[in-house]
């Protein structure tokens, strides 16, 4: 698996609320959504063409809004619309909430349109974030605000989870129980779980200081060790045929593989050709998993010409 190159930390213009304390209590709750913490990044200088349209993207898996700063101010510039950045349940500054499913993904991140008013919205997701965006196109009592859908390495397919993400939750684990005075001390302690350190540094942007000097994590990790199975999981099954379990999204839909990767392969591409019979492919090589980290530029351009092509 090629590793991702973190992303710049490049400042969003616009914050829903500051982070949150390292010590925040690991409540749950089981409302049907919950407000999702976002970062709101307007264009520098709006294009007609693009009046009323925007740009939401949800991160991936252990990912967060922040990972995503330098590229949301790439595509606002390059697409000249607002971009709405948004972290995930169980992610960032979102809160703690049962059960960490696709369809309570997809129901929150529907919320989030509503609140905001977003009527005509690309709507993009990298892994975790792209299969709850997937739910959301699928769902006729959800996708109504959707324009399209841009999918970053990631099908639709029901599969086994790897068993890296269970590792890399008993590491942070670790972590958390050893009290690591510092994150030198944190990343000895998660490298007997994974060797690749780009990972590493990936994992620990979850990690917060304590007021008592420990290394914690403002993620819940005994809470998505119970549910990570679930992301492994799709609520729907493929067409044929259409009906209520398998539906179809016939609106446009742009699907990004990383050449290295095998998230998409021969295998699952034609189950994600059956729920959105008007997708398009493109593959950049040389890239894995974390393709828009690792081609930034390149995604930005196959975004801006497949939001610019999409006629309504």
């Amino acid at each position: 698996m090629t590793t991702p190159r973190l992303l710049g930390t490049a400042r969003a213009v616009a914050r829903s609320r500051p982070p949150p304390p390292a010590l925040r209590a690991y409540a749950t709750t089981t409302n049907p959504t919950v407000e999702l913490a976002y970062d709101l990044t307007p264009p520098p200088k709006p294009r007609p063409e693009a009046e009323g349209q925007s740009l939401l993207i949800a991160h991936g898996l252990f990912g967060s809004k922040q990972n995503w700063r330098s590229l949301a101010k790439a595509f606002a510039a390059r697409l000249g619309m607002p971009v709405y950045t948004v972290d995930l349940r169980n992610h960032g500054a979102s809160p703690h909430a049962t059960p960490h499913t696709y369809a309570a993904m997809a129901d929150d991140l529907a919320a989030f349109m509503a609140r905001h008013g977003l009527a005509r919205v690309n709507l993009m997701g990298h892994s975790m974030g792209g299969k709850a965006s997937m739910v959301v196109a699928l769902n006729a009592a959800l996708n109504k605000p959707v324009r399209s859908l841009i999918s970053v390495d990631m099908s639709a397919a029901a599969t086994k989870l790897s068993p890296d993400f269970v590792s890399y939750i008993d590491g942070m684990l670790e972590i958390q129980d050893a009290r690591a005075p510092s994150r030198s001390a944190a990343d000895a302690i998660l490298a007997k779980y994974e060797p690749a350190l780009s990972i590493r540094q990936f994992l620990l942007t979850n990690a917060v200081a304590t007021s008592d000097g420990h290394i914690d994590f403002r993620i819940p990790l005994r809470l998505l060790k119970l549910q990570v199975d679930n992301l492994g999981r799709f609520p729907y099954t493929p067409p044929p045929p259409v009906g209520p379990t398998s539906p179809q999204w016939e609106g446009p839909a742009l699907f990004i593989k990383g050449g290295e990767s095998k998230y998409l392969n021969k295998y699952n591409i034609p189950v994600c050709e059956a729920y959105f019979p008007n997708m398009r492919l493109e593959t950049l090589e040389g890239a894995g998993h974390w393709v828009h980290a690792e081609k930034p530029r390149e995604v930005v351009d196959l975004v801006y010409d497949f939001v610019n092509s999409v006629k309504e």
